[in-house]
């Protein structure tokens, strides 16, 4: 199966079609491709423990790998231990390192 990279930008409180991304993300996930989920700019905004963040959540349980970049979240003063446990915490390399390994990527 192919190895997808999907980064999403956009903040979910605003945009409401960040759930498409999340979907794709399931879908391809349980069609048994890797699939990693990267979420910047103000797509960090869920990642809190005390955020609304059933979808974003719900994608993380289908075997997606799901980070936050740790920039973004330090621009937004979101501190690391504020951070859900199923989202991990990454920097733009993870993106970098995922396309030059041949990834397949959408940017939302």
């Amino acid at each position: 199966m192919s190895s997808y990279l999907l980064i999403e930008s956009r903040d979910p409180y605003i945009f409401k079609d960040t759930r498409n991304s999340y979907s794709l993300a399931t879908r391809l996930a349980r069609a048994g491709h890797d699939v990693t989920l990267f979420l910047i700019q103000n797509a960090v905004l869920p990642v809190r423990k005390n955020a609304e963040n059933r979808e974003l959540l719900a994608a993380g349980q289908t075997g997606i790998s799901v980070f936050a970049d740790h920039f973004s979240l330090r621009e937004r003063a979101i501190q690391l231990d504020e951070v859900c446990d199923e989202i991990s915490v990454d920097d733009l390399d993870l993106v970098i390192d995922k396309l030059a390994a041949g990834a397949k990527s959408l940017w939302f």
